[in-house]
């Protein structure tokens, strides 16, 4: 498996893990990026106001995971918004290189997408699993959920 396609699929199991970690990670590091990261020609991206929007939204969604009125992340309509949201973040995350840009991008909304299904799937479990074997409330699990995808979402784009 290419670097690149390693990126974009941990990228998009930040978002299976919180939906607006990977874009709120590209957003935030918008300025400190290199000149030749594609995703900063992003308008949302470029803009002040779309990227403290996004990062509002991720950090709505942060403090939303923790009320036991949150829906299940792998309720159909919450699974689709994840896939979705990983799909934009991987195809931002690939659009960096410019040989056969199309193809690139669509490639990388794919991975992006099958990311945050598998990224969705696989942290409900640990989070369960853990707070079902060890003394720690679920809202703490899910702190750590916060901080691990946040670490993820920043270390595929190379923050």
């Amino acid at each position: 498996m290419s670097a690149s396609t390693r990126r974009i699929l941990l990228l998009g199991v930040s978002a299976g893990m919180r939906s607006f970690t990977p874009l709120a990670a590209l957003a935030r590091t918008h300025d400190r990026a290199p000149g030749a990261r594609g995703w900063r020609r992003w308008p949302v991206l470029r803009s002040r106001v779309g990227r403290a929007a996004i990062t509002g939204m991720a950090a709505l969604e942060l403090v939303g995971d923790k009320s036991p009125a949150a829906p299940s992340r792998l309720a159909p309509p919450a699974l689709l918004g994840r896939a979705s949201l990983g799909a934009i973040a991987g195809a931002a995350l690939a659009s960096e290189a410019g040989v056969d840009a199309g193809r690139r991008v669509a490639r990388g909304a794919v991975l992006g997408a099958l990311g945050a299904v598998l990224g969705a799937m696989a942290a409900l479990a640990v989070r369960s699993a853990v707070v079902e074997r060890t003394p720690l409330p679920d809202p703490a699990v899910a702190v750590l959920e916060d901080a691990a995808a946040i670490a993820l979402a920043r270390a595929s784009i190379g923050a």
